[in-house]
């Protein structure tokens, strides 16, 4: 099970930071090559997310999601200098309880 949340959580820091990378090219005027290097970031996401080995595609996403959104509000608190309110760190800990019952049985 470490595997698998050492790969999500690879997984999702490539896919928001070539997101954020994008975003900041086109939202914020930022040079081109920021948006290429976020294009780039997000291929490897999706690299990085095929060598999960548990279970199916399907499964894979499904208990993946659960970890970008924990990373998405941690994210947002560290870059955006947003702190997260209660309601989004209980929802980061349902979430976070979703994907652990989703991998516990493979």
């Amino acid at each position: 099970m470490i595997r698998a949340y050492a790969l999500f959580i690879l997984a999702g820091l490539a896919e928001i930071g070539g997101g954020y990378l994008v975003w900041q090219w086109l939202r914020q005027g930022k040079p081109l090559w920021w948006g290429l290097i976020g294009g780039l970031v997000l291929f490897l996401y999706g690299i990085i997310a095929t060598r999960q080995e548990f279970a199916s595609f399907g499964k894979v996403y499904a208990a993946y999601g659960g970890i970008f959104i924990i990373l998405s509000v941690l994210w947002g608190w560290g870059f955006d200098h947003r702190r997260p309110g209660l309601t989004e760190w209980i929802g980061a800990a349902i979430c976070l309880a979703g994907v652990t019952v989703m991998l516990w049985k493979r």
